[in-house]
């Protein structure tokens, strides 16, 4: 019998602007749900969040929670 895992989640701080970045680097923060420098989400760490992270690691800053 398989045990269900819960999904971690990990917490996403923008520090830097999207201004002068590439279009996906600003998209992949808004998909996040990150509009603002210093704002917080805490998202679900799933392949495809963390791949948007990964994405714009360098405007991001990453805790676990």
């Amino acid at each position: 019998m398989a045990k269900k895992k819960t999904a971690s989640q990990v917490k996403v701080t923008q520090v830097k602007s999207t201004n002068k970045s590439l279009a996906n680097h600003k998209a992949c923060v808004r998909g996040l749900g990150i509009r603002k420098i210093h704002q917080s989400r805490i998202v679900d760490a799933t392949p495809e969040n963390l791949g948007m992270i990964n994405k714009a690691i360098h405007l991001l800053k990453v805790e676990e929670v």
